[in-house]
């Protein structure tokens, strides 16, 4: 059962959050070939003061992180 967490800078409001997760679910669900109901996803607010320590240090630099940004902290 796939788990897909989003991390991103506050300022988003709730139902922003839930279309970028819809979208996100809609899109994984297609290339996964599963169905909709084998997903949850969450989305995690990260200030921009604690971002390198808890999101880029841990998360970005990562092997697995298949899609790297184009800046660096």
């Amino acid at each position: 059962m796939p788990h897909i967490t989003i991390e991103m800078y506050p300022g988003r409001d709730d139902e922003t959050k839930k279309r970028l997760a819809e979208a996100v679910l809609e899109t994984a669900s297609r290339e996964l070939n599963r169905g909709k109901e084998h997903f949850s996803v969450s989305i995690v607010d990260v200030s921009q003061d604690e971002w390198k320590e808890k999101v880029y240090d841990k998360v970005v630099k990562d092997k697995n992180t298949f899609i790297q940004p184009g800046y660096t902290v």
